[in-house]
């Protein structure tokens, strides 16, 4: 499989963001360009959340009129302002557990927004009741499970080779519940949705115009997509839980180094995403980007074009945010 260019074709179009077209032509042009600004989002009941420098925009396609609704907020959290967050490994885990929340409280609007046809409310505490639910699920299965599996496979728990066994029973879990979930119809169009949010940022990223047309050639694959991120997460966990299994070869340890050690994976995890989308045009970066682009297939899918719609939206919603503050502070 070839690895798609998320920077898109040479020639970067005028509405491109002047720190984006710099950097994608000093790169190609071998020359040392300043970094842009990497916007993100992710995939919402019936829409996209999309987040920007300083304001966060959700869109969300009505059920009943099929209007397209918008919450826009803006970013206070402190890990955008705070020179403390913006240290390495630091600043992975405050932006993961800052991306969760604003993901949820982005989750439990869309969900308001879809349940308001048929006048139900859906409440916080009925959304962190799930998570709760799907987070000790996702402990026994994709933490318990391999851990057992690997034991009945390879009796020295303290080898190589039985963290690797370990780790490989792990991605086939994640990938295989991947796989079927996407059976799903409903789950099936979140990651339509996830697809239309990474096709307007690579639209963006390649410094076309932000319409339909445009957006649709654009890959759904993009080198800092969570699914990637969580590939690369697992790979760690391969390296750090073979040096613990070294010195505590025993069950119990086992079982806490991979509750324990998540926060340090994670943090290292972010750093190589973040490492190899600022090398996306290295080599060796390519190759390395491969596994990372290919997991996404399982997570996205072909959008329409209603769908895309919503995704620009939310994308142009959150930049119009950052304007106003801009011409505020002028």
């Amino acid at each position: 499989m070839a690895v798609p260019d998320p920077i898109g074709p040479e020639t970067v179009a005028a509405k491109a963001q002047p720190a984006i077209q710099a950097s994608v032509l000093a790169r190609r042009g071998g020359e040392k360009g300043k970094q842009p600004f990497f916007y993100g989002g992710q995939a919402v009941i019936e829409g996209v959340m999309m987040r920007g420098k300083t304001h966060y925009a959700v869109a969300v396609r009505l059920p009943t009129t099929k209007e397209i609704v918008i919450d826009r907020g803006e970013l206070k959290a402190p890990i955008y302002t705070h020179p403390l967050w913006k240290l390495p490994f630091v600043r992975g885990l405050a932006l993961i557990g800052e991306q969760l929340h604003l993901g949820m409280k982005s989750l439990i609007w869309s969900a308001n927004v879809n349940a308001g046809s048929q006048n139900i409310e859906i409440g916080k505490k009925e959304i962190t009741g799930s998570v709760a639910i799907a987070g000790i699920f996702a402990l026994v299965i994709f933490i318990g499970l391999p851990l057992l599996l690997a034991s009945f496979a390879v009796h020295r728990s303290g080898s190589f080779l039985f963290v690797l066994v370990e780790g490989l029973i792990r991605v086939g879990l994640v990938l295989g519940y991947l796989a079927a979930i996407a059976l799903l119809p409903d789950v099936r169009r979140v990651f339509q949705y996830h697809g239309a949010e990474h096709k307007t940022i690579n639209a963006f990223e390649s410094g076309w115009t932000l319409d339909v047309t445009s957006v649709r050639r654009a890959s759904t694959l993009h080198p800092r997509c969570g699914t990637g991120f969580l590939l690369v997460v697992l790979v760690v966990s391969v390296i750090v839980f073979s040096v613990v299994a070294v010195f505590h070869p025993n069950l119990f340890w086992l079982v806490m180094s991979r509750i324990l050690a998540i926060p340090v994976i994670a943090g290292t995890g972010f750093e190589l995403i973040r490492f190899m989308a600022r090398h996306r045009y290295n080599p060796i970066v390519r190759v390395a980007l491969l596994p990372v682009l290919g997991t996404q297939k399982f997570t996205t899918r072909e959008p329409s074009d209603d769908m895309l719609e919503v995704a620009i939206t939310a994308f142009n919603s959150a930049r119009e945010g950052e304007e106003e503050t801009a011409g505020a502070a002028a």
